[in-house]
């Protein structure tokens, strides 16, 4: 530290309202208005001493809407700590300083207080109101919770949208599909995306090594496949023991007409019957929950059922150096 910036420093904390407002911010981020209830200030006195603190680099503040948060900055120096820590030490037990202490309490207490008031009053509309300002988006950010080591699978990827979900939280992302229109499509979705392995491939015989996935997702495509057995064992064959196998498809439905329109091969998955071809695929910890409902929307309701390969897996139902079933 300079001299000049000794002496400057010096003067900053010569004031005694000075140090007062230093000594709240150094434990609390306040608004001007908040700090003048504390304080029991004009504003127009608070903003004054702010703003030579704020010179001097003591705080800084940040915008939130039409107010401005402060702060005690955490950039200062080890001689600007050294001296702040000779001028609080003589401050704490003052009482000015105790009233603040006080009054800042209430202070905080109300800010969880019209926080509680608004939920107390929204309750009922609050998933509403959540959709109408953050849609579905905000809900991807729960991918946050996977390793970010992980390969995991995008089985049967389509145009690649949940590949481009995943691929920001996971090392690498595997994408397979039988499609090659539904692959170009991903292709130009992912261009910018370094971390996505597109691959064409059957989910009856996957192209992917023995155990090469820490994860794989069948996101709403096992209605589409011939034989389910066959692709969830491939998919147990080709995931690392103790990895993960998530399923996202119908519930049993009569809508018969999405075999035309849609191409469908099956009408939904029971839960028993689900449980038992991932038994037969070599997974255990099996879980199924139905989801949620969304009245918005026209098809069935969905589930998501979870399993766990185990050491002795079911690839002994497959040729595991080319990764197809075994005539």
């Amino acid at each position: 530290m300079s001299p000049s910036s000794v002496f400057d420093r010096l003067s900053a904390l010569a004031d005694p309202t000075r140090c007062r407002l230093l000594l709240l911010l150094a434990e609390h981020e306040l608004s001007v208005s908040e700090v003048c209830a504390v304080v029991q200030l004009p504003q127009s006195t608070v903003s004054r001493h702010l703003k030579v603190l704020a010179d001097e680099g003591w705080v800084v503040s940040r915008a939130d809407g039409p107010s401005r948060h402060y702060r005690m900055s955490a950039g200062i120096d080890e001689s600007g700590r050294a001296l702040w820590a000779a001028v609080s030490g003589s401050l704490t037990d003052s009482l000015p300083a105790a009233a603040d202490a006080l009054r800042v309490r209430g202070v905080l207490a109300a800010r969880v207080r019209r926080s509680r008031e608004f939920f107390s009053t929204a309750a009922g509309e609050w998933d509403a109101v959540r959709a109408d300002l953050f849609g579905s988006a905000a809900d991807v950010a729960l991918l946050g919770l996977l390793d970010d080591r992980w390969t995991v699978g995008d089985l049967g990827c389509g145009t690649g949208a949940l590949t481009g979900q995943l691929a920001p939280y996971v090392e690498r992302v595997v994408a397979v599909d039988a499609s090659t229109q539904m692959l170009a499509a991903a292709k130009d979705r992912l261009a910018d995306v370094a971390n996505v392995d597109l691959r064409e491939g059957d989910l009856q015989a996957l192209p992917i090594a023995d155990s090469d996935l820490d994860a794989a997702v069948l996101f709403l495509v096992l209605h589409y496949v011939a034989d389910p057995a066959v692709a969830l064992a491939e998919a147990a064959r080709a995931l690392r023991p103790g990895g993960r196998l998530l399923v996202v498809d119908m519930t049993p439905h009569d809508r018969a007409d999405y075999r035309e329109r849609m191409g469908h091969v099956w009408l939904g998955f029971a839960p028993a019957q689900l449980a038992d071809w991932l038994a037969e695929a070599g997974l255990t910890a099996v879980r199924c929950v139905d989801l949620p409902v969304d009245p918005r929307v026209a098809g069935p309701p969905l589930f998501a059922a979870t399993a766990r390969r185990t050491e002795a897996s079911a690839t002994a139902l497959h040729d595991t150096t080319e990764g197809t079933p075994l005539s």
